[in-house]
């Protein structure tokens, strides 16, 4: 692997000079620097490992990770709810993690049954090391909470199911 201190280096002598690229393998890890447009760009990969099947079983090699994942994927327990029109859904503005509480021994903001106000911060995402306050947008009672404390959730993630007043 390479350290920090010659990364650092060779990001320096690449901006130093008329090179545009510059591609190193060392001990299975490659560094590669590219300067387009005056920016550097460094990527660092890891050694690749590489398994191989006979022909035969390469569809079942490849179809196996994929049926597992599907059956990692935990089914929404509230689809009911979740085909009612008049229900409201807060939904992530961002890719994070889900916390329901400002801290991991404090009460969670909301729950089931909870009346939120248009600005009653409801969760957490955290995003990058950055905490962001999620407002319910509408007044009503929370009637289901879809994700899991610690979890993580995509950009427009439902996270809460509102029942409007």
């Amino acid at each position: 692997m390479f350290k920090l201190s010659e990364i650092k280096e060779l990001i320096k002598l690449v901006d130093q000079s008329s090179l545009q690229e510059l591609e190193i393998e060392n001990e299975g890890a490659r560094l590669s620097i590219r300067k387009p447009n005056k920016t550097e760009s460094v990527y660092v990969t890891a050694p690749v490992q590489h398994t191989y099947a006979p022909i035969g079983q390469a569809n079942i090699a490849n179809t196996a990770p994929a049926a597992a994942l599907e059956a990692s994927i935990p089914a929404t327990n509230g689809h009911a709810k979740q085909e009612d029109s008049s229900l409201h859904k807060i939904v992530s503005p961002m890719v994070g993690t889900f916390y329901q509480s400002a801290s991991p021994g404090s009460a969670p903001f909301v729950s089931v049954g909870s009346k939120v106000g248009d600005k009653n911060v409801v969760c957490i995402v955290e995003a990058m090391k950055l905490m962001n306050e999620i407002e319910a947008e509408i007044k009503g009672e929370i009637v289901e909470v879809l994700v899991d404390n610690g979890q993580l959730v995509e950009y427009g993630q439902p996270l809460f199911l509102v029942r409007p007043e």
